[in-house]
């Protein structure tokens, strides 16, 4: 299936995923990317999956929330990839607008100066817009986009996105130890900000196992600096730092649950054993997966995660 959850978001509370884009197929490979390095770098929009299966996928997965008590504040497009890659994204949005859930999109704004993307998300409820960077070495350093793409062409996209769009713009920037965290890459961003004017700038850090291992968060006291920088460049700015809370949806196949949500979003010990309970389920659910390949557990800040493991062409 291409939906997944509903899982906890700390900005969308309660979010049914849509996963419309190949595991590992993206236009950046982000340091810090919790669904691993980029292996399929792309750039050309094109058609992915039938626009109706991802409909019926996502209308079949909300009604069994709703048997087993659980429901969803919104309808998330947050995909393995960059979700604007998928050529058939409006109509996706406009199929899925009758199941009465404000819909959403979290985009790494990489294709935003095409106006055929802007056009399919202003059809969204809600956009997320990723700006880790507005220099062009900060932004190779922590993004890694494909080579054709051009930074200039993306902040005049996301300009005119942001003057265009009638429902509830979100920015959001990872800062990372060491690669975007200085005064003055903050300040940047910080600026470049105040012209798209946002509802809410999120500032977020590394929580989940990142692409690469030497990733590792700010300190408090740069986190906080930037924080500050960004409430006097005049922003209304939430940190995006603490744990969402472990409150998976159990939609009725514990395994089918356990693979969907972890390609995209590793899960906590924890949060795993907490879906297992209300699964009614045993931990050897867990070890039938790690058995077949299918599963995988990683240690990330002192915590174990589980995540997806995909073969070639998965």
């Amino acid at each position: 299936m291409k939906a997944f959850g509903p899982i906890p978001s700390r900005r969308l509370g309660r979010s049914l995923g849509v996963n419309n884009i190949p595991a590992k197929v993206c236009t950046y490979s982000c340091v810090y990317c919790q669904v691993g390095r980029t292996t399929a770098m792309e750039l050309e929009r094109r058609p992915i999956y039938p626009p109706q299966v991802i409909a019926d996928d996502v209308a079949t997965k909300l009604e069994s929330a709703r048997r087993q008590g659980e429901d969803a504040d919104y309808i998330t497009f947050v995909p393995d990839g960059e979700p604007t890659l998928d050529v058939n994204l409006g109509l996706e949005l406009e199929l899925l607008r009758p199941l009465g859930v404000p819909l959403a999109v979290i985009t790494n704004s990489s294709l935003i100066s095409r106006e055929d993307v802007r056009a399919e998300l202003a059809r969204a409820d809600w956009v997320s817009l990723k700006v880790d960077a507005v220099d062009e070495e900060a932004w190779r350093r922590v993004n890694r986009p494909h080579g054709k793409l051009r930074l200039n062409a993306m902040l005049d996209g996301m300009r005119a996105f942001a003057a265009d769009f009638n429902g509830t713009l979100a920015t959001e920037t990872m800062l990372v130890r060491g690669l975007n965290d200085e005064p003055a890459d903050i300040a940047r961003v910080a600026a470049f900000l105040t012209e798209l004017r946002p509802a809410t700038a999120y500032l977020s850090v590394p929580t989940r196992p990142p692409a690469e291992g030497t990733v590792e968060p700010p300190s408090e006291e740069t986190l906080a600096r930037a924080y500050d920088a960004f409430v006097a460049a005049g922003l209304a700015t939430e940190l995006l730092i603490g744990y969402p809370g472990d409150p998976f949806a159990f939609t009725g196949d514990v395994e089918e649950d356990l693979l969907s949500i972890t390609a995209v979003h590793p899960m906590r010990e924890e949060a795993v054993a907490e879906l297992l309970a209300k699964a009614g389920a045993e931990w050897a659910a867990v070890e039938r997966l790690l058995d077949a390949g299918l599963l995988a557990a990683v240690e990330f800040g002192g915590r174990k995660f589980y995540v997806r493991r995909f073969e070639k062409g998965d």
